[in-house]
């Protein structure tokens, strides 16, 4: 598996899957972001609960974020990063499974009002993104569709 980060030594990590759609709008070459009120840049997703599938974690998220009901893909990768939340003030290894996906409908108002749907030019996204992890899975999905088409 691909390892984004950097393991310190002598520190205890809190491991945290998660699960995160890639969707893209192909016709103009965007891809969906989500921005925080901090200016920072995520997939849409996040971390698994309790004993969640995968399509469970996306479509949680994707109501929460969003306010989108989310329909899950084919499968990309996984990938994971080694990193400090100074929010949380925690060490993570945080794993990613990354997936296409697509806005099946709307469900309302985003649960967190903190989060914004935005839509970003593919490269400018892969720039934008805070983990590396989640920008190697937008590079990949990129060169998976050009293989595709």
């Amino acid at each position: 598996m691909i390892t984004f980060g950097k393991l310190e030594p002598g520190i205890s990590y809190t491991w945290r899957p998660g699960v995160y759609g890639i969707i893209l709008n192909e016709n103009e070459n965007l891809v969906a972001l989500i921005e925080t009120d901090d200016g920072r840049y995520f997939l849409p997703g996040g971390g698994m609960e309790g004993s969640e599938s995968h399509v469970e974690c996306l479509v949680r998220e994707g109501i929460e974020e969003m306010g989108k009901l989310l329909e899950i893909g084919e499968w990309i990768g996984k990938a994971q990063r080694y990193f400090y939340s100074e929010k949380d003030r925690t060490y993570y290894l945080v794993e990613g499974h990354f997936y296409f996906a697509r806005i099946a409908g709307n469900t309302g108002e985003p649960l967190e009002a903190d989060h914004h749907l935005k839509w970003i030019e593919a490269g400018e996204a892969v720039k934008r993104l805070f983990h590396d992890h989640q920008s190697w899975a937008v590079q990949k999905a990129l060169t998976m569709m050009v293989n595709i088409g």
